[in-house]
Order: C-alpha cells, then sequence, then structure tokens
C-alpha cells in the first residue's frame, strides 16, 4: 500500500490565539513494502507527520493517499475504519496501551473491533505471541505483571492482529536498554521482509535509520527537506549540520579510522559488519602499495 503526502501542512488549533503550524506543505511519497525512516530533530514535525498516515490527523491543506483513500483538507474523509486497520502504529511507550485482564483479550481486542470473529482473533492472538518471541502461557496472564519489555511485545502483537499493510514505529526503542532496542529493531525488521510490510520508522536514531531503511526522509522545523536512500544521506555531514543531526555513530567512528589509516574507504559504512569488511580489504591494500 503506497502512501502519498502532497503540499500536506497542518496547524494545532487552527484559528485560535494559540494556533501553531506544525507542518508546511510536504511532499512525500511511501512505495509500498519500503523500509521508510524519518528522522528530524525535537519539534521537527516527525510526530505530527506520522499522526496523518492513518487519519488520526487531517490536514489543513493538502492531501493524503493511502493506498486507494484520498483525505483531503476541506473535505468529509469517508471510511476512515478501513484506513485504520490496513495502517497500525505501534506508539512510543505503547505498552501504555495495554488495558484488558488478559495478555489474550488485549490482543484479540483490534481484530475484534473491526469485525473479526472471536475465534480468528483468539487464532491471531496465538499466532503471534510466538512470533514476537513470548511464551503460550503468557497469554493468560494479566498484561501488568509482565516486564516493560514483555510488555511492548504484547502491545506490538496487538497491532499485528489486525493484519495491517503498513506499520508505522514512533520511536519504538525508547526507554530500552541496548540488547532491548536491538532485539525489538531485529523483531520489526524480519516482519518487514516475512510479511512484505511496508515500514515507517519515526525515530531520533540516526543508527536504526541506517541498519534498517531503504529510504531516509528529513523533517526540519515542519517541512521534509531532503529524500534519499541511507548511504547518501549519511555521507553529507555538512548538510546533515544544517539540520541539526549528526551522522550515524559508525559513520563518525569511520572518518577516525580514515584519519590513522591515511586513507579513504571505498564506501560510507552503515553497520559495524560493513566497516570491518572494508577495514579487512584496504589493509593489504595499503600493504601492497608500501
Amino acid at each position: 500500500m503506497d502512501i502519498q503526502l502532497q503540499q500536506v501542512s497542518y496547524a494545532y488549533a487552527k484559528g485560535t490565539p494559540f494556533e501553531k503550524q506544525a507542518l508546511h506543505e510536504v511532499d512525500l511519497t511511501i512505495k509500498s513494502g519500503t523500509f521508510q525512516a524519518i528522522i528530524g530533530h525535537t519539534g521537527s514535525g516527525k510526530s505530527t507527520i506520522l499522526l496523518h498516515f492513518n487519519g488520526l490527523l487531517k490536514p489543513s491543506s493538502g492531501t493524503v493517499k493511502i493506498g486507494d483513500r484520498i483525505i483531503e483538507a476541506g473535505k468529509k474523509a469517508k471510511d476512515l475504519k478501513t484506513v485504520r486497520q490496513k495502517v497500525g502504529i505501534v506508539f512510543q511507550f505503547p505498552e501504555h496501551q495495554l488495558f484488558e485482564e488478559t495478555v489474550l483479550k488485549d490482543i484479540m481486542f483490534g481484530p475484534m473491533n473491526f469485525g473479526v470473529s472471536e475465534e480468528e482473533a483468539e487464532k491471531r492472538a496465538r499466532e503471534l505471541i510466538s512470533l514476537v518471541g513470548l511464551p503460550e502461557e503468557i497469554l493468560d496472564k494479566s498484561p501488568f505483571d509482565l516486564s516493560g519489555g514483555q510488555m511492548r511485545r504484547v502491545a506490538i502483537a496487538g497491532v499485528l492482529a489486525m493484519d495491517p499493510e503498513v506499520i508505522v514505529l514512533d520511536e519504538p526503542t525508547a526507554g530500552l536498554d541496548p540488547r532491548g532496542q536491538k532485539e525489538i529493531m531485529d523483531l520489526f525488521y524480519t516482519l518487514h521482509k516475512e510479511r512484505g510490510l511496508t515500514t515507517i520508522l519515526v525515530t531520533h536514531s540516526m543508527e536504526d535509520a541506517a541498519r534498517y531503511a531503504d529510504s531516509v526522509a528529513i523533517m526540519h522545523e515542519g517541512r521534509c527537506v531532503l529524500t534519499g536512500d541511507p548511504r547518501t544521506i549519511f555521507s553529507d555531514r555538512q548538510t546533515l549540520a544544517q539540520f541539526r543531526l549528526e551522522p550515524p555513530r559508525i559513520v563518525r567512528f569511520q572518518h577516525q579510522v580514515e584519519k590513522m589509516m591515511g586513507k579513504t574507504l571505498e564506501k560510507v559504512c552503515l553497520t559495524e559488519e560493513e566497516l570491518a569488511v572494508e577495514i579487512g580489504q584496504a589493509i593489504p591494500k595499503g600493504r601492497e602499495q608500501q
């Protein structure tokens, strides 16, 4: 399912003394099956833009196209329930969304709310609980008896139970330790590949954007100022600095390594694994030249 924003602007408290313009004529196209990262400093418009992806916010001006559904400023949007079933949002700290007395009921709530039978909803819950790395016996427990990491996985299963075509991730690793961050992002990447999901990652983490995304969009002061593939985006330190961003740690570390070696590696590396390979290839070449 493609998502396209055309000249989308949005103002909070529009027409009041408290009006605040959050988005300015944003153009952004996210192709079906893409892993799209949206990055930017605090207040850049990231959180506002993600709420347009399933109609939770409607543009003050411009058009949002979600699959074959069009949400246009000034016009009543029809059948948003279908859109919200197809575009699932995992909000920051999704465990705060849990409320049922058992994990099973919590996962079943979303699909049943969209008309799925109780039998089918329970079947999905039992399949998904193992998919998110939890034992099936946890289904009978209260979600509030679980650890923070387990609660987050349950909340993710609840979103996946609605069988979305697009999944939007709002700072999904917030509050997790480094191991938990990697486990959650690896889980989303596996789901993206195995289920063919369109995945939209809204994040402060340049590392996650570099490692997982096919495409990166930079938000700055309510505008989408740059889009491109991660290697191109993170190669340009000067442009990133204009938008108050830094390259991922691994890119900064590569610059230090290149200074020590006295030579530039053949490509900008986005992961530790890539950098190790590039250094390994560069060292023999250096010795041959000597």
